[in-house]
């Protein structure tokens, strides 16, 4: 189904449809009609030769310097040259689609200023599959992520390199082959096309889809683990999370006790202890914490998607120029750091839980390592380790970039959000947060296998998922398979789904 966008209501599910799926997308026709009179206001203050920042003037510290009526024509083309300045590997091409898209709805308010070809270029290639090609590494997160974006616009005048049908060409020769025709840059327009956080915002929107699914999944690891370490229910139970009011908890509580019911554990036949270990019983208050984390991120990338990030922005009910920081990208990387870090939280939750489930001094009548064959084998020691360095790096990575701005621009932009670093170090957060999940699903399985006792549905739902891509572990082999299969099946969220099938919907 076609995202129709108009300024608002675009959602970070919409971001996913488009940018990972492919939906299609256009604009709507209030939109187009506020684009042109924004356009139309521009051009009558260009030829009463108003000072406007960056449409006739340099921009950053040359911006007191004006330019005469030739360099005004030139000036989009130089300052676009001179902003794809970036290093380092191509962004994935779901992160660009994203940051083109954010693009889009920024220009549809009717405060940018450039021609409405720029705009509809920007959905053609979102909707013919020109995607250009963008480095990873050099915006700052102010004045927007200029250098990434910059090469998204080398496009607009048939430069730069772009995939399409899965192969990287120059950006001229993909816009032939889609029967895309070049726009050109005229005044405003190059700056039109870069001045916002919209790639970091773009990341920012996939990593929160992707972190809810993550918290799901871990909800329902956590059930598989508690099965098998025969945990007290009671800390489950939501009516003691509503009295103290956090929604993540009665959340996540709720979740996880759904997965567990039909199970042996909530009838009193099984021998528990009175109390569990933190790992174990504050399991809804960490991820629900992570939740309540993701909730607050994901009303200020909405927020982001939605509303007009740009320098400078044009009123024309008002025939108005204002300059301002509506680029800045810290509204946006102040809460992603606090996700990241509630990732990397519940990832350490994880491993503790799994810690439980090897050492034979807690896991309540486990063999050691789960495996049967203890000194001749080693079963899941290793696999261990394995979470823990990637746990050490996350935490490193969970350092907020928000707080590490360097000055630029001869102190012009001595403040900028460094929301970039953000966004890509929730990229390896998540990726190994992935590994980390997949190791303790790995170690629930095999704990399970070991019981014999009846689960509950969504767990034995989630272990015959595992099953089908890692075998129980009788003896030793190479695990390095087995943890590359159980990331990848974390990452598909084939758990989560079938799971959801089986049980209904985790929240």
């Amino acid at each position: 189904m076609t995202v129709v966008l108009n300024g608002k209501n675009l959602k970070i599910e919409d971001v996913v449809k488009v940018a990972r799926y492919g939906e299609p997308v256009s604009l709507a026709p209030e939109a187009l009609e506020r684009i042109k009179v924004c356009r139309a206001m521009l051009e009558k203050k260009i030829e009463a030769k108003e000072i406007m920042y960056g449409v006739n003037t340099g921009i950053g510290e040359f911006s007191e310097i004006v330019l005469d009526d030739q360099q005004v024509k030139d000036f989009q083309k130089y300052l676009i040259y001179n902003h794809a300045a970036g290093i380092g590997e191509a962004c994935p091409i779901e992160h660009v689609r994203g940051a083109m898209l954010g693009r889009i709805n920024v220009h549809a308010h009717g405060n940018s200023g450039c021609r409405p070809e720029i705009t509809q270029t920007l959905i053609e290639m979102l909707n013919r599959g020109v995607t250009p090609y963008v480095c990873n590494k050099g915006s700052v997160g102010a004045c927007g992520d200029l250098s990434p974006m910059s090469q998204i616009a080398l496009l607009m005048m048939g430069e730069g390199h772009a995939y399409y049908n899965g192969e990287m060409m120059s950006g001229k020769e993909a816009f032939e082959k889609a029967g895309i025709e070049v726009p050109g840059l005229q005044a405003r327009d190059g700056l039109a096309a870069i001045n916002g956080s919209n790639l970091l915002t773009a990341m920012s929107a996939i990593h929160l889809y992707d972190m809810d699914r993550f918290l799901k999944q871990a909800e329902i690891a956590a059930a598989m683990s508690l099965e098998a370490l025969l945990a007290n229910m009671k800390p489950y139970d939501v009516r003691l999370h509503k009295l103290r009011g956090f929604s993540g908890a009665i959340r996540s509580a709720s979740a996880i006790k759904k997965c567990i019911e039909g199970s042996d554990l909530l009838t009193g036949k099984l021998k528990i202890k009175v109390q569990d270990a933190y790992s174990m019983r504050s399991t809804p208050q960490v991820i629900g914490a992570a939740h309540d984390a993701l909730a607050h991120a994901r009303k200020q990338v909405e927020i982001e998607l939605n509303g007009v990030g740009d320098n400078p922005i044009f009123l024309p009910e008002d025939n108005l120029t204002l300059t301002g920081a509506n680029f800045q990208g810290t509204p946006v990387c102040l809460p992603m750091d606090m996700a990241g870090a509630a990732i990397t939280m519940v990832c350490v939750l994880s491993e503790r839980r799994l810690n439980r489930l090897l050492n034979p001094a807690l896991s309540v009548g486990l063999p050691a390592f789960l495996t049967k064959g203890a000194g001749m084998f080693s079963g899941l020691m290793l696999s261990q380790y394995t979470a823990d360095m990637q746990i050490v790096e996350q935490r490193i990575l969970s350092t907020p970039a928000s707080i590490q701005s360097i000055p630029a621009a001869a102190d012009q932009e001595d403040f900028v959000s460094m929301g970039m670093n953000t966004a890509l170090k929730n990229d390896q957060i998540m990726d190994n947060a992935f590994g980390v999940l997949g190791i303790e699903f790995m170690g629930a399985a095999q704990a399970l296998d070991f019981r014999e006792h009846k689960p509950g549905t969504g767990v034995t739902t989630a272990k015959n998922i595992i099953r089908k891509y890692v075998e129980f572990l009788d003896i030793d082999r190479p695990l390095y398979p087995d943890h590359n299969k159980m990331k990848d099946l974390v990452k598909s969220c084939e758990i989560l789904e079938t799971v959801e099938g089986a049980i209904g919907s985790m929240g």
